[in-house]
């Protein structure tokens, strides 16, 4: 029963053990499913159930009937064409990023848009080329077709390389693809919890200045090997600087005029952006000057620039992946499969909780997987969506994916009929503009010292995983640190923060006692706190700290105690032994006991047998003075309460480790509690066979005061240990006060 008194409470139960409560208060049957009965649900099937599968697989068929076809349609026309302009200048940029012609960009900017339109979830997103996934793209694409020994770029003029990169890029794609629809079919979406925003966020600003890097030879146009091995973030950068008196300086001018514009104009929309109908298309406005400039002047032939070149109208016919590329390339897929997910759910979940909508991240993973397929297949390369075009899709009024479908009609229109007006553009303008992207992605150095203030390990894990993204490359930068990641949770729980607690202001509440002053704690009793999963690997450290926390070591005392207890047994058999009411009186002065000794050394288990004293005439108190100056480390400890309520699981082998302590503590005569645990907690123990005839289910309490209660009650304390006076009864409740008090002595 509960009272309320003003902002206190008054407490009427009896003390419960795990036991106890379970016999007044009958638990549920419940039948468990089992495999099985899962795979019976998942296969039956019913007109609704088929329904549901329909419209979960084809998000669209849901939500276009709900259209607003005259409050949302001129929106999402506005958004749809700024959005594929954006689409279009980035397609050609990012196609820089892959070391293939840039207008393969396009198809990489239209296809995933179009698939996505049928089976995305995601109202808001903008679907197509991505900086970083461009540049995993290109480093895979590297590997598998190398520049020749001179370091020759691809410029177009060696067809068959060209060709070989344009095969490897639409093959990795492919694969990724066919990677994220198995992850999306078998519903493990969940994998994005791997990978924290920690970890994105310092694995998206390593790979910025990858492409940062990547794109200097573009903007200084030198020629640069190419490099995807470890360290090659330093070999390129070394590459430049060794040939940096070789830089085409009207490359390098216009690529820094396009910057600072970009820049200027993209600071403009942002600080802007609630007083402009629509932001600036500032790289709409620059290519086309740039591209006007550049024909006009002819810079190819006067200043020997790297231009686009020749753009065929139309589409490539696809084409087979290259199934040696697959076997080549798997962690690449996998890793480009990963980062594209991820990056796109994590913006798409941004938008969804802004406007109240739900996505679905297995469906998410399909969609992607079925737009990076037929990317692959017309030739194109990975897409995910980027963070600046989806800003543009949603700042610009975009209300679905209609916006996305046009965006997609724009791109298509320039693959058509007006990719020529773009052949003189200079490759130099496509990195700027490429660069001007990555603003958002390089200022995340900032996240750093916000990190070290809020949580020391969600830096470690920030600052580790740039330097291995740096270090060892995209792919296997990402894979040590997901590693690394892991790691740092595995040693949060295999040495977690063990506390002793005590009782505070003389009421039900228990806290570390190093906290508090007004700290109270029962003469005898030790409240232990482990706050993690105990397991395999934390087993040792969860004893270390125990011992540690009570100041001995029972396995310790317990030899020494089975030590004396052969000295003494030997005396009494000899007869030299005698026991009175005072004591022990021993009739000789010493004794030998190097072959108990030698005894003890070969036989050592023996020792950590329990102490079995029924064959003697007498009772041994351990805490008195022995015979003969035997000396056995008296303790005060007589009950060990162990808080598991933030226990989650025990496995096999910390079972066995814990059965051991609880042994070792029942043999020298300290009774220890478990509390805090669920009843699932108990099941699980009794079904590894945990309990026998010395460590029993009857440990168990619901709470560190039930069992504090039953404490004081066992060894004959009286409430007056709590409020300084004897009490003859022991059925306690918690008073108002703040004390301790019998109910019987209750006022009225």
């Amino acid at each position: 029963m509960i009272e309320p008194v003003g902002n206190q409470y008054v407490v009427a139960r009896p003390v419960y053990s795990s036991n106890g409560f379970a016999e007044e208060h009958k638990r549920k049957e419940r039948r468990h499913k089992t495999v099985l009965d899962h795979l019976k649900l998942c296969c039956r099937c019913s007109s609704k159930k088929a329904k549901k599968i329909l419209l979960s697989f084809l998000p669209i068929a849901s939500w276009l009937p709900g259209y607003r076809l005259k409050e949302w349609l001129l929106s999402d026309i506005v958004s749809g064409i700024s959005t594929g302009l954006v689409a279009v200048l980035q397609g050609l940029a990012f196609a820089l990023l892959v070391n293939i012609p840039p207008a393969y960009g396009l198809y990489a900017a239209f296809f995933p848009a179009i698939v996505y339109f049928f089976f995305g979830t995601s109202k808001h997103i903008s679907v197509g080329p991505f900086p970083v996934l461009s540049m995993m793209v290109g480093a895979a694409v590297m590997r598998l077709a190398p520049d020749g020994p001179d370091g020759s770029p691809n410029n177009g003029t060696d067809d068959t390389l060209t060709q070989k990169r344009i095969t490897a890029a639409a093959s990795v794609t492919f694969l990724a693809g066919i990677i994220q629809l198995a992850f999306g079919l078998l519903r493990i979406g969940i994998v994005v919890v791997y990978l924290s925003e920690s970890l994105i966020s310092a694995f998206t600003t390593a790979a910025a200045l990858h492409v940062v890097v990547s794109q200097l030879k573009f903007m200084l146009q030198l020629t640069v090997p190419a490099h995807s091995d470890p360290f090659s973030f330093f070999k390129v950068l070394e590459s430049i600087f060794t040939q940096i008196q070789k830089t085409n300086i009207a490359d390098l001018v216009t690529s820094l005029i396009i910057l600072v514009i970009v820049f200027i104009f993209k600071e403009i929309n942002q600080r802007f952006k609630s007083k402009l109908p629509v932001p600036i298309p500032i790289e709409l406005i620059v290519t086309v000057i740039a591209a006007g400039v550049s024909y006009g002047c002819d810079f190819e032939k006067r200043f020997g620039v790297a231009v686009i070149g020749t753009m065929e109208k139309g589409f490539q016919t696809p084409t087979a992946p290259d199934a040696q590329v697959f076997q080549d390339a798997i962690g690449d897929g996998f890793s480009i499969a990963i980062v594209g997910f991820v990056v796109a759910f994590s913006v798409a979940s941004v938008y969804s909780l802004k406007y109240d909508y739900a996505i679905d991240g297995s469906q998410e993973l399909i969609a992607f997987g079925l737009g990076n397929i037929v990317a692959g297949a017309f030739r194109g390369f990975a897409g995910s969506t980027a963070l600046s075009r989806s800003a543009v899709q949603e700042s610009t009024g975009g209300k679905t994916q209609i916006a996305g479908i046009l965006s997609s009609v724009v791109v298509l229109i320039v693959i058509l009929a007006i990719g020529f007006l773009l052949q003189p553009l200079q490759k130099s303008v496509l990195a700027a503009l490429a660069l001007g992207n990555l603003k958002g992605m390089l200022m995340q150095f900032a996240e750093i010292g916000r990190l070290w203030k809020k949580d020391k390990y969600d830096c470690l894990i920030w600052i580790m995983t740039f330097i291995f993204a740096i270090v060892l490359g995209l792919g296997l930068g990402l894979a040590a640190s997901v590693a690394f990641e892991l790691l740092t949770i595995v040693f949060r729980t295999q040495f977690p923060k063990c506390t002793t607690l005590a009782n505070i202001g003389r009421s039900n509440i228990y806290k570390n006692r190093k906290d508090y002053s007004d700290m109270y704690e029962p003469e005898g009793v030790k409240i232990f706190r482990c706050p993690a999963p105990i397991y395999f690997a934390n087993i040792g450290f969860f004893k270390h700290k125990l011992i540690e926390a009570i100041g001995f070591s029972p396995l310790r005392i317990l030899r020494k105690r089975n030590k004396a207890l052969k000295k003494i047994r030997k005396l009494q058999k000899q007869g030299l032994l005698q026991v009175t009411p005072k004591g022990f009186i021993c009739t000789v002065d010493g004794i030998k006991d190097s072959d108990d000794e030698e005894l003890d050394n070969n036989q050592i288990e023996q020792l950590d047998l329990p102490i079995d004293t029924s064959d003697l005439p007498f009772q041994i108190d351990w805490n008195a003075d022995l015979p003969l100056n035997i000396v056995v480390p008296k303790i005060s400890l007589h009950s060990l309460i162990l808080d598991f309520s933030a226990v989650s699981f025990l496995d096999v082998s910390s079972m066995r480790g814990l059965k051991t302590i609880l042994k070792e503590f029942s043999r020298i005569q300290v009774d220890v509690y478990i509390v805090g645990t669920d009843d699932e907690f108990i099941d699980k123990l009794a079904q590894c066979q945990f309990f026998d005839d010395e460590v029993k289910d009857s440990m168990f309490f619901l709470t560190i005061h039930d069992a504090i209660l039953h404490i004081m009650m066992k060894k004959d304390y009286s409430a007056s240990k709590f409020n300084q006076e004897k009490e003859p009864k022991f059925d306690f409740t918690i008073n108002t006060n703040g004390g301790l008090r019998n109910r019987d002595y209750q006022s009225s």
